[in-house]
């Protein structure tokens, strides 16, 4: 039985009520823990379709039509962006468990894309449940075009996605206003550090990859190793890196300005 601070979701469709996304936020907010039932999963690799129905390859579907412009001058607008970036994240890896490659790999290798792909999706849905509605911008379609090749392709990619979501989180936390909103982003970025840290050991190997900061990789995202300093960069940066795999067209329409 859940104890008091774990909220059980069965559906995704428990995520839009009112008590439930505000139990969802106050749970993130104080450390507690959002447990998702296998019947919000049940979708993945169905038609291409994820939990919510979101289309993740080419061709029409939500999203898909006038592009996507971000306000980055407030909260909802940075939250918005972080949403993009969920919602790119959690369609890779609900395609990867569904790959033919992905049956092909070790079972400690399967399980950890499970756990990515349940981490990304209660990413993915915080921030759909966060948003207001009216602010909240469309699904996104995505298009990943070979990574699922094979094995290789697949970790080389959950490198690359994870490599650019912790830059991308740490180059836009200074412009949040709400140190609510503050927190729950450092909460978010130090659970992507660490799916890149395990992807790197899986890709290259080595249990010492992922404290490498010297890797021409993450040196040309903003690592500094001297300082020991993650990677860092600019939402206008990170928007051309992810635009190849996202069908719809995402463009900043407001410059995020630093919080006083």
């Amino acid at each position: 039985m859940a104890d008091k601070n774990t909220v059980v979701i069965s559906s995704p469709e428990e995520l839009g009520r009112v008590e439930t996304r505000r139990s969802f936020l106050r749970m993130l907010g104080v450390g507690g823990s959002i447990v998702l039932l296998p019947s919000v999963f049940a979708a993945c690799g169905d038609d291409d379709l994820g939990p919510y129905g979101v289309p993740t390859g080419p061709g029409p579907g939500a999203g898909a039509g006038g592009g996507v412009t971000l306000n980055l001058s407030n909260d909802v607008g940075i939250l918005n962006y972080a949403f993009a970036l969920e919602q790119l994240e959690a369609a890779f890896y609900e395609q990867v468990v569904a790959a033919p490659a992905f049956a092909g790999l070790p079972a400690l290798e399967r399980e950890f894309f499970t756990d990515l792909r349940n981490h990304e999706v209660i990413h993915r849905e915080f921030f759909r449940a966060a948003i207001p509605a009216a602010q909240r911008i469309p699904n996104l379609v995505v298009n990943f075009g070979a990574a699922f090749a094979s094995r290789t392709s697949i970790f080389t990619s959950t490198v690359a996605f994870e490599d650019t979501g912790v830059s991308a989180y740490n180059g836009a936390g200074k412009y949040l206003r709400d140190v609510g909103n503050l927190l729950l982003a450092g909460k978010i970025v130090s659970v992507e550090a660490r799916h890149a840290a395990v992807a790197r050991d899986f890709l290259f190997g080595t249990p010492v990859a992922f404290a490498n900061l010297t890797d021409p990789a993450l040196v040309a995202l903003g690592a500094e190793n001297t300082g020991a300093l993650d990677v860092v960069r600019e939402p206008s940066q990170v928007l051309p890196i992810i635009d190849p795999f996202v069908t719809t067209t995402v463009t900043i329409g407001t410059q995020p300005s630093p919080r006083t």
